[in-house]
């Protein structure tokens, strides 16, 4: 049973954070969190999955009984983006997994439609978001697959072409890292370092304040020089999924690793699980998905293609194909609106219990 109130669940999450990452904690990143959840539902909904995974079979209990895959978890509409695999091709898809554990597989396809209720304006209504999520879904099902740009998704490739402009904030993002009391755990650098290209390639670390889910757990960048241009590499600490805290439910050693290598996917070769860091490349290159951005947020094509690739990551560390087809077949026809608008109207309430009495 979730925490009656936002603010008794918000203490104790921070509570088992500390006792994870003890003295590594970033103290300054919580009170941005903090600050992120007062400014809009959907910015709530990103920074606070501890709380979706507390609440929301209490919030949906039909969802309970779904057949089980190694899931997203906090899956949103910023959660996709792009990135280059093995043979250099420009992938689309789900970029952060760190949330990732064995639960029941619709609970990945309510929270990503009630991201789309609750940030992008003009996307339809909750009905039309839902329909559209489940027809890509169903179809990944059937052909679960990477989304490879290089070969189709003409009009996704164009909605993800990297501007000079933000080209250009990238590299001032990455040169105007605050450097005081920087002091990176060994752990971290040793992350980094092999990360790296090259063996003994020359670091700058420094810390980085990123995402909203995420914050309060130490994440490290290395800027370094390598065959004429400069390198950069992220390491952040991994913790227990959300979801696993909530309902101590075992899962794989290495969720996040083996659910972004999966059988369907063409992965980022450059991301690495080391204990509990995962390292992974940085690029101007690599262009994340926004929700404000209206070519993004009204297309229902990006609906359709984010349920194309639930699917395939669903299948790929386990053939739960026909257990998944049979489940969908069984539910009402409105199911997925219905778990919706639930789950939306919570967010919302608990969003507005935050602005009135969260600190």
């Amino acid at each position: 049973m979730a925490p009656t109130h936002i603010t008794q669940s918000t203490r104790a999450y921070e509570k088992w954070l500390r006792a994870r990452l003890g003295n590594e904690i970033v103290k300054k990143d919580l009170r941005t969190k903090h600050k992120k959840m007062r400014r809009g539902p959907f910015p709530f909904l990103r920074a606070t999955y501890w709380r979706w995974a507390e609440a929301i079979l209490d919030v949906c209990p039909e969802l309970a009984g779904a057949p089980s895959v190694l899931a997203i978890g906090d899956i949103h509409l910023e959660n996709f983006g792009t990135w280059r695999d093995a043979d250099g091709r420009l992938i689309w898809g789900v970029n952060d997994f760190d949330e990732a554990a064995e639960m029941p597989y619709v609970l990945d396809l309510v929270r990503l439609a009630t991201s789309a209720v609750l940030g992008a304006q003009g996307a339809g209504t909750t009905a039309s978001i839902c329909a559209h999520i489940l027809a890509g879904y169903t179809k990944g099902l059937a052909k679960p697959r990477p989304i490879v740009l290089d070969h189709d998704y003409a009009w996704l490739r164009r909605l993800v072409v990297v501007s000079d402009d933000e080209r250009d904030r990238f590299w001032w993002k990455m040169y105007t890292l605050a450097a005081a009391n920087a002091s990176p755990p060994r752990r971290y650098v040793k992350a980094l370092a092999a990360a790296m290209p090259a063996r003994n390639i020359e670091m700058t670390i420094l810390p980085r304040t990123a995402g909203a889910g995420s914050l309060g757990r130490p994440r490290w960048v290395g800027v370094g020089a390598w065959r004429g241009g400069p390198v950069v590499r992220e390491a952040k600490a991994i913790v227990p999924s959300g979801w696993t805290r909530a309902h101590g439910r075992s899962s794989h050693a290495r969720p996040c690793y083996w659910i972004a290598t999966g059988r369907h996917r063409a992965p980022d070769p450059w991301l690495a699980v080391t204990g509990s860091v995962v390292t992974r490349r940085l690029s101007p290159n690599n262009r994340k998905i926004e929700a404000a951005d209206p070519a993004i947020s009204t297309n229902r094509k990006m609906l359709q293609a984010m349920g194309h690739e639930l699917a395939a990551i669903h299948l790929g560390t386990a053939n739960r194909r026909a257990a998944i087809e049979r489940d969908l077949r069984d539910r009402k026809r409105n199911w997925l609106r219905s778990a919706v608008e639930r789950a939306a109207a919570f967010v919302l309430w608990d969003y507005r219990a935050w602005r009135k009495k969260g600190w």
